[in-house]
C-alpha cells in the first residue's frame, strides 16, 4: 500500500468513541493479527495471511479512489489504537436486487461487546445516505452470525431476505433513506 494512496482518502468521520479514517501503513501488522484469528474469521471463508490481508487493504484503498467511498480504518478515540474496519462496500456482484452498495465491519475480538460495530454501521450509514445520497444500503452475512445480524437490526437495517452469494448461502439486511432517516429523528 503506497503511502501517497492512502493519504488522498481525506474523508474522515468521528463518532463519540471511534475515528473512522484512511488505512495506513501501520495498520496492516494488526488487521493482518485480526484476520489471522480464527474466532475473527469464523463466519467468512477463513483466515487470511499477512500478505493476503495487505491485498485486502490494498483493494480497500483502491476502492476509495474509484468509487469515493470505503471501507475505513476505525481507531478507538480513548487510546488510538486499530480496532479493525466499517464502511460502505460495492458488492457489483451481489445476486439480488439492483442496490449493491453494503455496510459492513470486521472489528479486532477485543474490541467486541462494546457497540463499537453499531456505532460505527450508523455512522456509515449516515455518510451513504447524507453525503453520498444513496437510496438503499444492504448488509449481508452469514445467517449463523447473530452477532452481526444484531449489527444489523440495531443500526436499523431489516431483514430482507436469503441469497446464495460467492457460493455461500447469506441472509442479507436493507435500510432505505427516507425510512432509515425518518426513524433517526
Amino acid at each position: 500500500m503506497s503511502p501517497q494512496v492512502a493519504r488522498s482518502i481525506e474523508t474522515e468521520i468521528e463518532t463519540a468513541r471511534l475515528r473512522l479514517r484512511p488505512w495506513r501503513e501501520e495498520d496492516l501488522n494488526p488487521y493482518a493479527r485480526m484476520c489471522a484469528d480464527p474466532e475473527v474469521m469464523r463466519y467468512l471463508p477463513g483466515t487470511l495471511t499477512r500478505e493476503e490481508s495487505m491485498r485486502q487493504i490494498e483493494r480497500f484503498v483502491r476502492h476509495w479512489e474509484e468509487h469515493g467511498f470505503g471501507l475505513w480504518a476505525v481507531e478507538g478515540k480513548a487510546g488510538g489504537e486499530f480496532i479493525g474496519f466499517v464502511g460502505l462496500m460495492r458488492q457489483d456482484d451481489w445476486p439480488v436486487g439492483e442496490h449493491k452498495v453494503e455496510v459492513g465491519w470486521r472489528l479486532d475480538r477485543r474490541s467486541w461487546g462494546n457497540g463499537f460495530a453499531t456505532e460505527g454501521a450508523v455512522a456509515s450509514l449516515r455518510y451513504g445516505f447524507d453525503r453520498l445520497k444513496l437510496p438503499r444500503i444492504i448488509s449481508i452475512c452469514d445467517p449463523r452470525n447473530t452477532a452481526s445480524r444484531r449489527v444489523m437490526e440495531k443500526a436499523g437495517l431489516t431483514f430482507r431476505g436469503e441469497a446464495r452469494w460467492r457460493g455461500y448461502d447469506d441472509v442479507w439486511y436493507a435500510a432505505d433513506c427516507r425510512d432509515w432517516l425518518n426513524a433517526d429523528g
